[in-house]
């Protein structure tokens, strides 16, 4: 409930299942920051599940964000975390909301953020709900999750998952509080980008999410889940950056900021161990969901197929230049040759890469390179998991991004990421600068912004983000650009070639290699 006194228009007050926290009106919304939803996961708690906040006495102010889990901001600094007090308080919310009226019962959006599984923050300004919340007239929730070694590599004696975990204990709270926020526990949409889109798709199939929301929007998801066996393998190879075993026993005494650092030496040497890792080892990203077969029993594709959540509504869908991202941020954007694109193509390609070759007769080295890569680890998940839901019963709705970033004359195109400036209008943060070139957005821009928050905040209230639902016989999808349109889906060569893909745990190859 909220409890009234004479500040409360300035700085209202909630009452939580742990205690009242104090909050701060801005912009004609009332926010809370760096609310606990779970202890820290420190001392005999570190990993371990996450456990249930200590109560509180008094009222607690929640005007500045928690501290940012341990993590690796390697080449994307810009994306990490603001100027935030440190800590091991790293497991806390933020509220936006309209009023913290209990009678409200405004829709809900709990946003998970992306990052590799290694990085990133609910307080960085990138991730600013207020325009969503102001727009869409509902709460707004952000969250912090265990990243790295802490959150999800394989260490003997503790859970897998434990960043999914995490973020599950998030849920169980907003559905205990959210409605003295003046949410709605039964309209709660759960929506991430990358990392955050994996973590949308593994909360889709596992049995501990269940009940936990109503509806999800993934963006860009990607295909990378781990075996139990690579989850070890490479879990071995993260603590012997260290001299360790990967046990629960050796790694306790060690700080996270070391974990870390284990993290940052194994990732460039993860693309030597393709015979070992196979294509896992390029991503340079040591940590991935795990199918446990406990907490996650079998992947989201092999989960929604069966029918695991088909009454949750799904809105999915990715960019069509996601890899270029990454090859802007290595310095090689349009210079990739024929050799990096037949072993791309080689690597990944579901039908080889003479298939690949055919079926984009004109496309140079580079344009294959990145085709090939988006469509494997973002595009080809992405459209998979809606079919699958399908399949198992459910309704998606399906989205491409095409509009181009305006920095570098457009050549990074509809890339990785470029849609979370464009939801959350946050066009000065975070990889947005790269994206837009510090430039003030254009009307374009604004306009197709405005677009996005009012198909997800939609989608949040009704299930129906303004298009028709996917089938597999017009395979209609929104395409956003400068002007949007309801079309056929627009990749449809590359959702030719991967048709009957299966997107399995990615294996440990060859333990000898």
């Amino acid at each position: 409930m909220t409890i009234p006194g004479p500040a409360e228009s300035v700085e209202p007050v909630v009452r939580t299942s742990s205690g009242a926290v104090r909050g701060r009106t801005e912009d004609g919304l009332t926010v809370f920051r760096g609310i606990p939803f779970a202890q820290p996961p420190v001392g005999d708690a570190r990993f371990a599940a996450p456990r249930r906040p200590r109560p509180w006495d008094g009222v607690r102010d929640a005007y500045d964000f928690g501290p940012p889990p341990p993590q690796d901001l390697g080449a994307a600094g810009t994306a990490g975390p603001p100027d935030v007090p440190g800590g091991d308080d790293w497991l806390t919310v933020n509220v936006w909301t309209p009023a913290p009226d209990p009678a409200a019962h405004r829709p809900v959006m709990v946003w998970i953020h992306g990052g590799a599984y290694k990085m990133g923050h609910s307080g960085s300004p990138a991730y600013d709900a207020r325009r969503i919340a102001a727009d869409g007239d509902l709460v707004v929730v952000t969250l912090n999750y265990r990243l790295g070694m802490e959150g999800f590599a394989h260490i003997e004696g503790a859970p897998a998952n434990r960043g999914l975990l995490d973020q599950i204990a998030a849920l169980a709270w907003v559905q205990d509080n959210i409605a003295a926020f003046g949410g709605d526990p039964d309209q709660v949409t759960i929506f991430g980008e990358s990392a955050g889109a994996g973590s949308v798709a593994a909360l889709l199939a596992m049995p501990r999410a269940a009940g936990l929301f109503r509806r999800a929007v993934a963006q860009s998801v990607p295909g990378t889940f781990f075996s139990a066996a690579l989850a070890a393998d490479i879990g071995t190879a993260l603590a012997a950056e260290l001299g360790l075993r990967p046990t629960v026993e050796d790694l306790s005494e060690i700080t996270p900021d070391q974990l870390v650092k284990a993290g940052q030496a194994l990732a460039p040497k993860m693309p030597g161990n393709v015979s070992r890792w196979g294509q896992a080892a390029p991503t340079v990203t040591p940590y991935a969901p795990v199918v446990d077969g406990e907490f996650l029993p079998v992947t989201p594709w092999q989960a929604l197929t069966s029918g695991a959540a088909r009454d949750v509504d799904l809105l999915v869908g990715h960019n069509r230049d996601e890899n270029r991202l990454f090859t802007a941020m290595a310095g090689k954007l349009g210079q990739i040759g024929e050799d990096r694109a037949s072993a791309a193509l080689r690597l990944y390609a579901p039908s080889g890469e003479a298939a690949y070759r055919a079926a984009f007769p004109d496309a140079s080295a580079n344009d294959l390179y990145e085709r090939v890569q988006t469509d494997w680890l973002f595009a080809m998940p992405s459209l998979h998991l809606a079919e699958a839901h399908l399949a198992g019963g459910g309704r998606s709705h399906v989205y491409e991004l095409t509009w181009p970033a305006p920095a570098f004359d457009g050549a990074l195109g509809a890339c990785h990421a470029l849609d979370i400036p464009l939801l959350f209008g946050t066009f000065q943060e975070s990889l947005a600068l790269l994206q837009f070139g510090g430039a003030e957005p254009s009307e374009e821009a604004l306009a197709l912004s405005a677009r996005f928050r009012s198909s997800w905040t939609a989608f949040a209230r009704t299930g129906d983000p303004g298009w028709p639902a996917y089938d597999t016989g017009q395979r209609l999808a929104r395409v956003f650009d400068a002007e949007s349109a309801v079309a056929p889906y627009p990749e449809e060569t590359s959702r030719r070639l991967w048709e009957g893909y299966e997107f399995a745990p990615l294996p440990l190859v060859d333990p000898k290699a």
